[in-house]
């Protein structure tokens, strides 16, 4: 193989690895706001939880307290029963009582809705509270994980890097000035060949030009995409023993 070339392929290998893990590298801020989304709505419904259980007791508070201000307006008017002085008004004051009466038992049948309603939203509450409780013990397993992910793929990148530019330095300048101008534009500077066809843009190549470019003594380019090509033939598949 031409001695420019080979270099050309390691350096394309060299600097695919290094993107890949700067790819790696930059999701894991994404991951990790994912992974904080995730907690902040276990968090939401455990606060709903909690609100619902809250209101439910502040709307029996509050039966309970109107509840006392009818028993003590029905025991005014009891009171106020005994001084009427006639029929008419005995009857009147009876149904003010019975009004309230009505009310009452209204309040009751809320007040005795709601201590059920409680006992609900209390267990509901009890399981978002160990759902979420355990969801912040994974969160903070998780995050640990992509700290030390995001350490290690930091420390990758250094040394990918340094690796890259030591094999660049062996290239010859026009060699690497066609790379990096190919690379500008395409992404990927080298791409392998097969079948007669670029393995990147697919484009099918001139016969002799297939035929030259299997014996990967010189540097040819894609006439499609510029790319500068190198045979890849197909591994062997190992056939099983006897």
């Amino acid at each position: 193989m031409n001695p420019d070339l080979e270099k050309l392929i390691r350096l394309q290998r060299a600097e695919s690895e290094l993107k890949r893990i700067e790819s790696e590298l930059t999701e894991i801020p994404l991951r990790r706001a994912e992974l904080d989304a995730s907690l902040a709505r276990e968090r939401q419904r455990l606060d709903q939880a909690r609100e619902a259980q809250s209101g439910s007791q502040k709307a029996r508070r509050q039966y309970e307290s109107d509840l006392q201000a009818l028993e003590a307006k029905r025991s005014k008017y009891k009171t106020q029963l005994m001084d009427v002085k006639t029929n008419k008004e005995y009857t009147a004051m009876l149904h003010e009582i019975e009004g309230v009466e009505r009310e009452i038992r209204s309040l009751e049948d809320q007040i005795l809705v709601e201590m059920e309603r409680a006992e609900s939203l209390a267990a509901e509450a009890k399981t978002e509270e160990l759902a979420f409780k355990q969801a912040e013990q994974r969160h903070a397993g998780e995050a640990r994980a992509l700290e030390s992910g995001a350490a290690s793929l930091s420390e990758a990148v250094g040394r990918h890097a340094a690796a890259r530019d030591a094999i660049a330095a062996t290239v010859p300048a026009d060699a690497l000035e066609l790379f990096r101008r190919v690379a500008t534009r395409r992404g990927t500077a080298v791409a392998g060949a097969r079948d007669g066809t670029c393995l990147l843009c697919h484009v099918k190549l001139r016969l002799q030009m297939y035929v030259d470019l299997k014996r990967n003594d010189e540097i040819l380019q894609c006439p499609s995409c510029n790319r500068i090509l190198f045979y890849e033939p197909l591994e062997p598949v190992a056939t099983p023993g006897p």
